[in-house]
């Protein structure tokens, strides 16, 4: 952030100001100073808070002016349940009714079920049977995604009747820069810009200027595929239909950066063999909880490394400078492999992978990792041959590294693409597990050579 908008962000946000209004009950002032506010900065106020402060809060704003707050607020999981049990029931739900029906749904998911009966009771008919439905689908797809909140108009109307349909509906649509098209049994039809129906004439038909040409998203598709299509063709709304092409609803454009930032969460913590690090765990106990399982496995697999040297005992014993060379060994590999993880998930996530051939890209990655292990081979051998004096060992390190690295980069590229074959997410391949497994055969390679010249070494 520069320093020109930083000050600018700070005369907007005057926390102290804020809460001065408050600890002296003047009402006035605090509404006049929190509304000026973006709703981003009332967010980040509203969280920061004491629950007392928040208490004289909700008695300060309508549910209106605190639903604008929680559709703009970045909560973790945990803590819509803590702020809803602050809110009397009635003002709670009142707030979800004033909600889109799409943010409603994200908070009222983080709820127990018998909570979110009693809600969806309290409000409105209209807003709590939109809110039902969205409730029906299944998680991470573009029915939980998507919102009710859109603007649609027959395909047989004229322009004037659509312009009217736009004015009744803007006001509680989520968007109106697109207008969606629907025949007589609400099957999309087709796609109108505003832009284009504001430069329309007045008469003319909806069917003959609306763009037929629209991409869609069916309501059980994975959120990560519709992330990809609204990224590949720059929309700022996508609309949702069944299988019979009946139109339900729109997936916006702030949605979908919302599900990029947590499938990117989720992604990373994969590879960084962690179950979750979507926030930082104030409880060590819980912080421990989510790493415990990846390193309890990686222990057991780093145990078949140990027993692996184990079983070249007599090699190392022989010639005992060959373990001062093991960690560097296994490092690069370990290091060469995650790379390739790296390039590998990434072009499944992007859909790069499925453009091209898999054995075309394997075949690249092993070039590639021809070129690095020649390349970072022939400066090891180097190294240990000038800094030790011994021609043969420095050929042995040279060697094994070399090796090492091409094995790690073509089990980095080819792990990933055959969990994404088996329908499993590529990024479980974690940096540490390509990491430990590389470091088992980095030892395989470099011991079992060692052995076989022996005698050279001696």
């Amino acid at each position: 952030m520069s320093e020109e908008v930083k000050d600018r962000h700070d005369e907007a946000y005057d926390e102290a100001n804020l809460m001065a209004a408050l600890n002296e009950g003047n009402i006035k002032q605090f509404r006049t100073q929190f509304l000026d506010l973006h709703p981003y900065d009332q967010g980040q106020f509203y969280e920061k808070v004491e629950p007392d402060i928040r208490q004289v809060i909700y008695q300060y704003l309508s549910p209106k002016e605190l639903a604008d707050i929680f559709e703009a607020i970045e909560l973790d999981d945990e803590e819509y349940p803590l702020f809803i049990a602050e809110m009397e029931p009635s003002y709670a739900a009142e707030m979800l009714s004033e909600m889109y029906a799409d943010d409603a749904v994200d908070v009222l998911n983080e709820l127990d079920q018998d909570q979110t009966s009693h809600f969806l009771k309290m409000m409105d008919s209209d807003s709590a049977q939109d809110i039902r439905e969205l409730l029906h689908y299944e998680e991470d797809t573009a029915g939980a995604l998507m919102t009710t909140e859109y603007v649609a108009v027959p395909e047989n109307s004229n322009v004037r009747s659509a312009m009217t349909i736009l004015r009744n509906e803007a006001p509680d649509a989520e968007t109106i820069y697109y207008i969606f098209v629907i025949d007589d049994k609400s099957r999309l039809t087709g796609v109108i810009s505003l832009r284009d129906l504001i430069i329309a004439n007045d008469d003319t038909l909806i069917r003959d200027i609306q763009n037929e040409r629209v991409v869609s998203a069916k309501v059980t598709d994975d959120q990560e595929d519709v992330a990809q299509v609204m990224r590949d063709y720059n929309f700022v709304a996508l609309p949702v239909v069944n299988s019979r092409d009946e139109m339900l609803g729109i997936i916006t454009v702030d949605d979908i950066i919302d599900v990029i930032d947590e499938e990117a969460g989720e992604d990373y913590s994969k590879l960084a063999g962690v179950s979750d690090m979507e926030t930082f765990d104030k409880s060590p106990f819980t912080a421990a909880k989510k790493r415990l399982p990846w390193l309890v496995c990686l222990l057991f697999l780093g145990m078949i490394t140990a027993n692996l040297i184990d079983l070249f005992t007599d090699t190392l014993a022989q010639v005992a400078l060959l373990a001062a060379f093991i960690p560097l060994i296994g490092g690069t590999s370990g290091n060469s492999g995650t790379q390739a993880l790296a390039v590998a998930v990434r072009g499944i996530a992007t859909g790069d992978v499925e453009e091209e051939s898999k054995m075309k890209l394997v075949m690249r990655e092993f070039l590639t990792s021809l070129i690095m292990g020649i390349t970072c081979g022939i400066i090891a051998f180097g190294i240990v041959f000038f800094w030790q004096h011994e021609l043969m060992l420095g050929i042995l390190v040279g060697v094994a590294i070399g090796c090492s690295i091409m094995v790690a980069t073509v089990a980095g590229t080819l792990i990933p693409l055959l969990m994404h074959r088996l329908k499993i997410d590529p990024a479980v391949a974690s940096g540490p597990f390509i990491t430990t497994l590389n470091d088992i055969t980095s030892v395989l390679i470099y011991l079992g050579i060692a052995t076989l010249f022996i005698d050279k070494l001696i």
